[in-house]
């Protein structure tokens, strides 16, 4: 396989003079609101209460079978923090394999061959990939795709393809997600569905995307466990709202697999501060007990738009 040369990496990984691997995350913040908020480069434990430092993070993920590494899809931060995770635990020869939501499920007999193939640049692995480039921004992505692809670990596809996407919302689960989330978060992502869409879809169609969150959830949890990772760990880049242990993909990976806990997922979350809210737990949104993400790592926005004033013509 060829190694594709790369530029200098701002979060490229250092040694200590112990020689023991640390993150080194980038050293300037490309998203412009709130950069010098309270919250800004810390990173809460939810099961603890407390904050830590990025070396307490790698040992409470040391022990764990799968990490999910959530986002808000626009901000770079996220990305290059993503970025840094992952290479951390590559270089540490520790992933097993790497899923992604921003590629659908009909693009997994391409990634089950990229290992055969040589590559002189992203460029062509954009084009390889035929990527969906409205959909999902290369330049996020790919750098964490050849990531995986220099450090020769499987890559998997985790979402659902369109077509299967319009059957879900006119009919039924997959089998394997039926039952899977109790009637309380069942009310729960509801709610969110609501919210999500400004209050402006009709409540008749909330129980269809309800469907469509689950078959997705569902998908990804099937990707991220798909390859075998000899007891390494599976690493799943999605969004937020699909790393959730209360709502998302965790559900179905423990429905899946009995030997599973809990506590061998981690659900590490990057999340824009919001000026007026210093409160680490109120990002949570916890509305049942199990906490939505294990951790919160806190950057600055990319946006203080208000997406809902703008759908309804009020800005």
């Amino acid at each position: 396989m060829a190694v594709i040369k790369q530029g200098v990496l701002v979060s490229a990984l250092l040694l200590t003079m112990g020689c023991q691997a640390q993150l080194a995350v980038p050293q300037t913040w490309e998203s412009p609101l709130y950069a010098d908020g309270q919250l800004v480069g810390k990173i809460w434990d939810s099961n603890r209460d407390q904050f830590i430092d990025q070396q307490q993070l790698i040992q409470r993920i040391n022990d764990s079978r799968y990490l999910l590494l959530g986002e808000k899809h626009d901000n770079p931060d996220h990305h290059a923090l993503q970025k840094t995770m992952l290479d951390y635990y590559l270089q540490q020869q520790r992933v097993g394999s790497v899923a992604f939501e921003m590629m659908e499920s009909d693009k997994q007999e391409l990634l089950d061959e990229i290992a055969n193939i040589e590559f002189s640049g992203l460029d062509q692995i954009r084009n390889y990939l035929q990527w969906d480039e409205e959909g999902w921004d290369w330049p996020f992505y790919g750098p964490l795709i050849e990531s995986s692809y220099n450090a020769g670990v499987g890559i998997s596809a985790g979402n659902i393809t369109s077509e299967f996407m319009g059957q879900v919302y006119g009919g039924g689960l997959p089998a394997g997600a039926v039952d899977v989330l109790d009637e309380t978060v069942i009310e729960k992502l509801n709610a969110d569905i609501d919210e999500s869409h400004c209050g402006m879809l009709p409540e008749s169609q909330f129980p269809a995307m309800v469907r469509v969150q689950q078959a997705r959830d569902f998908s990804m949890a099937g990707s991220v466990s798909a390859k075998e990772s000899s007891g390494k760990l599976n690493v799943l880049i999605a969004g937020n709202f699909h790393v959730r242990q209360d709502l998302g993909v965790p559900n179905y990976l423990l429905a899946a697999d009995d030997t599973l806990n809990r506590n061998q997922i981690v659900s590490l979350s990057f999340q824009e501060v919001d000026s007026s809210e210093l409160s680490p737990q109120e990002y949570l949104q916890q509305f049942n007990e199990v906490k939505a993400f294990d951790f919160i790592w806190f950057t600055p926005a990319i946006s203080n738009e208000d997406y809902c004033a703008s759908l309804r013509g009020e800005v």
